[in-house]
């Protein structure tokens, strides 16, 4: 009873607006209260947790996805993206979905990327014809990718709090990520062909002419697209930790944004430390508060629980599976990639590997599951943030964004679900995950 009047307590506050870290707080001092009369012990368990090298990386990539924003490294990428596909039916819009993806190996949120691709593609693609409700929902749904290529802020969480390989963790959401912006845009080309005939299109450039407007974008985009080289080619080929890789991605956007673009000025570097500052006080916060009530529900024997009930009503794989999903998609739709991640992998963990899951299989079954929650109503953060961002209002573009979700997201969890293969061979082939 008292793990159930918890979970209300935390699904309540979080459903009124009180800020997420305060309303995990209120559930750890709920339970604090009912099971541990004296709690005090529970305090060094979260000051313990936080004392990480690898929790230095998010505030690290929080920053280098603001400085990108603003230094003029997101736009460049979107110049290149526009240049491969832009002159064929819907092709800016496939432009934006792959810059998004692009985008997401260097910031590792989505949040960053549905600001910084939202505020400069949003204006073009209108430009071009495309209904600004279209465009707004089209780059919310995109904007998760950002979570799914690496380096992804959630799946650092993920390995820190089940003690996996983080670099594995990155890979697994690989192959899921690109199959995911492939389907984006294969929806956005049957949707502008089909309901946007007044969508303009550049003649096609072929042969040479191709070849020298790639060549063109490709050089005034050379500094943005070594950003994710050097980062990505760091922690897969040993030389640097995933905290490295994100220091290293904040010097680079740095030197960047003030002396090779030079549109990074000393205003803007201050607002983007201040912004980068107040999230990851946010988050460490919330992580703290979190740690705490992961601990009191496996004190409480929580994840035991729920895998004795989940196996009590089938003790069949895939229905147990099936239900995680749906559980994971719920849990997504309540509260945001972070702390959904903080929340439920340790408490899934313990039944995942009673059915035989691998941790970083369910890295990959966690992360494409709370995307797509981050963008499904009622909570929704990416998919409102969008809305601000295109200055649409949310009746407008929900119904183009489901379509995305439904095409696009849903296939992708299934097979990630279904098949380990699929999430598990990156990390198979390159860091030889058994």
């Amino acid at each position: 009873m008292h793990i159930i009047i918890d979970i209300i307590i935390l699904i309540g506050t979080i459903s009124i607006g009180i800020p997420v870290p305060f309303c995990f707080m209120a559930a750890a001092l709920y339970m604090g209260i009912v099971a541990f009369p004296d709690f005090s012990f529970l305090m060094s368990v979260g000051f313990r947790a936080l004392n990480s090298l690898t929790l230095l990386s998010i505030p690290f990539f929080i920053m280098a996805g603001m400085l990108m924003s603003s230094s003029g490294i997101a736009e460049k990428l979107t110049d290149f993206a526009d240049s491969l596909l832009g002159r064929m039916k819907g092709g800016l819009g496939a432009a934006t979905i792959w810059a998004c993806a692009i985008f997401g190996a260097i910031s590792g949120t989505a949040s960053s990327a549905v600001a910084a691709i939202g505020t400069i593609m949003i204006p073009k693609l209108e430009e071009r014809g495309y209904p600004r409700y279209y465009t707004t929902a089209m780059v919310s749904c995109a904007a998760i990718l950002g979570q799914l290529i690496p380096p992804s802020v959630p799946m650092i969480l993920y390995g820190w709090v089940t003690q996996t390989s983080v670099t594995a963790c990155f890979l697994s959401t690989v192959i899921p990520g690109i199959l995911t912006a492939t389907l984006y845009s294969i929806i956005n080309y049957y949707m502008v062909k089909k309901n946007f005939p007044l969508v303009k299109v550049e003649p096609p450039a072929l042969g040479f002419e191709k070849v020298k407007i790639v060549a063109r974008a490709t050089k005034r985009s050379m500094w943005s697209l070594l950003m994710p080289v050097i980062i990505l080619g760091g922690i897969y080929g040993g030389a640097t930790t995933p905290t490295e890789a994100a220091a290293v991605a904040v010097t680079y956007s740095v030197i960047i944004g003030f002396f090779v673009h030079k549109e990074l000025k000393l205003k803007t570097f201050a607002a983007s430390l201040y912004t980068a500052a107040t999230t990851s006080g946010v988050i460490i916060l919330m992580l703290f508060f979190v740690t705490i009530l992961g601990r009191l529900y496996t004190m409480q024997r929580v994840p035991m629980v729920i895998a004795d009930f989940l196996i009590s009503i089938s003790d069949n794989k895939i229905v147990i599976l099936l239900m995680v999903n749906i559980f994971l998609i719920i849990i997504g739709m309540l509260m945001d990639d972070l702390s959904g991640t903080m929340l439920v992998a340790p408490l899934l963990m313990p039944l995942m590997m009673q059915i035989g899951v691998h941790p970083v299989h369910f890295a990959a079954i966690l992360g494409t599951n709370l995307g797509l929650g981050n963008v499904t109503p009622p909570t929704a953060p990416i998919l409102y943030l969008g809305g601000r961002i295109g200055k649409v209002s949310f009746d407008q573009y929900i119904p183009i964004a489901l379509i995305f979700m439904l095409l696009g997201n849903i296939p992708v969890i299934i097979l990630t679900t279904y098949f380990p293969g699929f999430s598990m061979f990156l990390p198979r082939l390159i860091m030889g995950v058994k």
